[in-house]
């Protein structure tokens, strides 16, 4: 591989297309950890022996992809800091070479300990959530918003429903007060930056990481049309606009609109996929949409405190839709007991002022 011509060929792609100028190297490392922790999705979860076959299988295709975005991040990024990456690497290969002489233990390695035969050690689960103020936890779905109330002392979660955000918040907090709202959508939009809470938030759920999209920019949410959208974004950014993305554009707007009415209530964002995480001590791979998946996360939920709904659908909302409100509801509760935690820490901030940071 001759990165000289690659770096050029990068360096022709990017001008032509007038990128150069948001390719800054913050953007780029950020763009360059998205790629990995794609990569590491691919792999987090085979044995050795899967690993070691995964180019004999179906997602040779998709492994090549991935390996060939994170290069050209990579070598965009040291073109961009005027890296001499050719001496770097014989460089670091050098001290590398006097650091582990050979049949040595490599790294750390000789001093961590061994891992069970079972793999790595979960992370412990959370003690139950102790509901200590009315809370709401808030899921988009075909009927608009529904929403999953915790109260101190009740049995089990409350399902509401409603057509708008303002609507639904309003109607919560006249009957209960509420003193903080969760909300599975992206609150803060970026200028001309891809936002560290959806990195992060990737890289806290291997294996689950695909479902995380990149938060498009505000003036890519501005644009009445995928197309549009997708020319704004790239230029902004440097990556187009994927379908789910653009697919929750009203509901992201719809929320950003209500959060410019400074309303008087602790809002978070809040991915429920993150919260399972935390909740049951690692991702939960299952799809929500199927039985085994439904099936976990309302164990999860058990286990964190937060008991089966009541009604978990109905008209305009499904299973998934009240199951994923109850996790946002369980983090909500979490941050009135000041254990929560954002990603990342502290949260950002962009033009909007707004808090731009995923909770759990």
């Amino acid at each position: 591989m001759d990165t000289d011509v690659w770096r050029q060929r990068i360096r022709d792609f990017a001008d032509e297309r007038e990128w150069g100028q948001f390719h800054d190297p913050k953007n780029l490392a950020m763009a360059l950890s998205v790629e990995v922790a794609e990569l590491v999705e691919i792999f987090q979860w085979l044995t050795p022996e899967e690993s070691r076959a995964v180019m004999q299988g179906d997602r040779r295709q998709d492994v090549a992809d991935e390996v060939a975005d994170v290069m050209t991040y990579l070598l965009r990024l040291a073109d961009v800091l005027d890296l001499d990456l050719d001496a770097a690497l014989a460089s670091k290969a050098e001290r590398n070479a006097a650091r582990y002489p050979v049949a040595t233990s490599r790294g750390s390695s000789a001093k961590a300990p061994r891992l069970a035969a079972g793999g790595p050690a979960r992370p412990a689960r959370p003690a139950p959530i102790e509901v200590i103020a009315p809370v709401l936890g808030v899921d988009g779905c075909k009927a608009g918003w529904v929403g999953a109330v915790l109260e101190p002392g009740a049995p089990r979660p409350r399902v509401v429903v409603a057509p708008t955000i303002a609507e639904l918040v309003s109607m919560v907090r006249e009957s209960l007060g509420i003193v903080a709202v969760g909300i599975d959508i992206p609150i803060g939009l970026p200028d001309n930056t891809i936002r560290r809470s959806d990195v992060l938030a990737r890289t806290a759920i291997p294996g689950k990481a695909s479902s995380i999209f990149s938060t498009l920019t505000r003036a890519a949410y501005a644009a009445d049309s995928r197309l549009a959208a997708d020319a704004v974004n790239r230029d902004l950014v440097g990556q187009g606009v994927g379908a789910q993305a653009f697919a929750l554009r009203d509901k992201i707007v719809e929320v950003d609109a209500w959060l410019r009415t400074r309303p008087t209530v602790t809002v978070l964002e809040v991915h429920p996929e993150v919260s399972f995480a935390a909740m049951a001590g690692a991702p939960i791979l299952a799809s929500k949409k199927t039985e085994e998946g439904r099936t976990e996360r309302l164990a999860a939920l058990a286990a964190g405190g937060i008991p089966r709904p009541s009604v978990l659908s109905g008209q305009g909302y499904a299973a998934d839709d009240v199951i994923d409100a109850c996790a946002v509801a369980w983090t909500a509760a979490r941050h009135t007991l000041g254990m929560a935690r954002s990603l990342p820490d502290p949260p950002e901030r962009f033009s909007d002022g707004i808090a731009a940071a995923i909770w759990a």
